[in-house]
């Protein structure tokens, strides 16, 4: 199996005696440390020595998603609910506390995490204590919650139900605490979310994350703005990092960006016009320098490009203006700029694809048939497909009937 092009070979490894004797150890912790959260919530013990032992399960085993759900429960019947119980409504106390203010300079480390929590327990129903309040007691719970999910999520980048909890954490603090506090909460999340895509810039669930924290950071209810530009500019970056050509996330944000760009912009015809030239220029000229034209991420993104063009739902992302007779003239300069592309790039699948694709296209947006030059063309470009993407010959056969037809 492979990941992003990684070979990913079955292995086996031959492990002494003293090894299977410490793997039986640890499942037994395992199974221990199970039944004993199971047993304490049957019966309704929602404390934090039990959410303790979620915390030492979930670090040996985040895939288990029970078991969050499980800590979902401690918190909202436990912490939570003492911290409701034991509050103050009174606006004074909540801006006089000294927690209020969250940091975003750096990503906190989790070894204080549970004992923040365990401070918390034994405190919080102290009316003197300095994080008494809603904001006080409710906002450092969250956090520390926080802080010990993020050791695990280096460790565990694309599990699921990671980033489903922690972002269940923080629509907890929407709901929970003043709009002000939150948005501190969330700004920091997109420390967080930057950190982990320079990692990996490929993680789709970072960036699918990171879609989130900007939409709650544009929302109303934090009194967000529009941030459209600079994650247009972020796409930009991403695209011209490493390996960015075949960042499929960064691609697919960008497209999903463009329309509110452009209204954002308020873009007369000629600067969307302007604007769909440069989008082509980006993407063909990072085909050129970066990789050449064998990037699959690109090709989508340039058949993104094309549909605006070729297809009826999609000319309003880009050009809802756009003569038909523009349209045929500017799919006509593109095919001419994948027939130079084959020199040099003979054995690329996407451009002959490409050019039997929008070579059908043309005549269709023309309303006429194909020429008979247009034919040969199209079946030599489908014998060399299908040499160089034998799993879908019969796809490529299908197609040379259509050609073999006569006019």
């Amino acid at each position: 199996m492979a990941s992003h092009g990684v070979a990913r070979p079955a292995t086996t490894i031959l492990r002494s005696a003293e090894e299977l004797q410490a793997e039986q150890a640890e499942i037994r912790e395992y199974q221990d440390l199970e039944n004993r959260i199971q047993a304490n919530i049957a019966a309704r013990n929602y404390t934090v020595e039990v959410l303790e032992l979620t915390s030492k399960l979930l670090k040996k085993n985040p895939e288990y998603y029970t078991i969050w759900n499980v800590r979902r429960r401690l918190l909202i019947y436990g912490l939570f609910s003492k911290s409701s119980d034991s509050s103050s409504p009174s606006k004074g106390s909540q801006s006089t506390s000294p927690i209020v203010t969250t940091q975003t300079s750096s990503i906190p480390s989790s070894a204080s995490a549970l004992g923040t929590l365990k401070a918390l327990d034994a405190t919080q129903l102290d009316p003197e204590s300095p994080n008494h309040g809603k904001n006080g007691t409710i906002l450092d719970i969250i956090r520390a919650d926080l802080e010990f999910l993020f050791p695990i999520m280096i460790k565990y980048p694309k599990c699921y139900w990671l980033w489903n909890y922690r972002l269940w954490l923080l629509q907890q603090a929407n709901e929970r605490l003043d709009p002000g506090i939150t948005r501190g909460l969330w700004e920091r999340e997109m420390i967080l979310v930057g950190k982990m895509l320079v990692k990996d810039s490929r993680n789709f669930h970072g960036w699918g994350y990171r879609r989130k924290v900007v939409s709650e950071l544009e929302s109303e209810k934090l009194h967000g703005r529009s941030m459209v530009e600079p994650e247009f500019e972020y796409t930009t970056k991403m695209i011209h990092g490493q390996n960015g050509l075949s960042n499929f996330s960064a691609w697919h944000r960008r497209s999903k960006l463009i329309p509110r760009l452009l209204e954002e912009r308020n873009a007369d015809d000629a600067t969307r016009r302007h604007f769909l030239k440069d989008e082509f220029d980006l993407v063909i000229s990072a085909m050129y320098t970066d990789s050449y034209p064998y990037a699959q991420s690109a090709w989508f993104y340039y058949q993104f490009l094309m549909t605006t063009l070729t297809e009826y739902i999609g000319h309003a992302t880009i050009t809802p203006n756009f003569t038909q007779v523009g349209r045929i003239e500017y799919v006509g300069c593109q095919l001419s700029i994948l027939k130079e592309m084959l020199d040099g790039a003979e054995d690329c699948k996407w451009i002959y694809d490409a050019l039997v694709e929008y070579t059908m296209t043309l005549a269709r947006m023309e309303e006429r048939e194909l020429c008979e030059g247009e034919r040969e063309d199209c079946k030599l470009w489908l014998v060399e497909l299908s040499k160089l993407d034998v799993l879908r010959t019969g796809r490529w056969d299908d197609l040379g009937l259509i050609f073999s037809k006569s006019p």
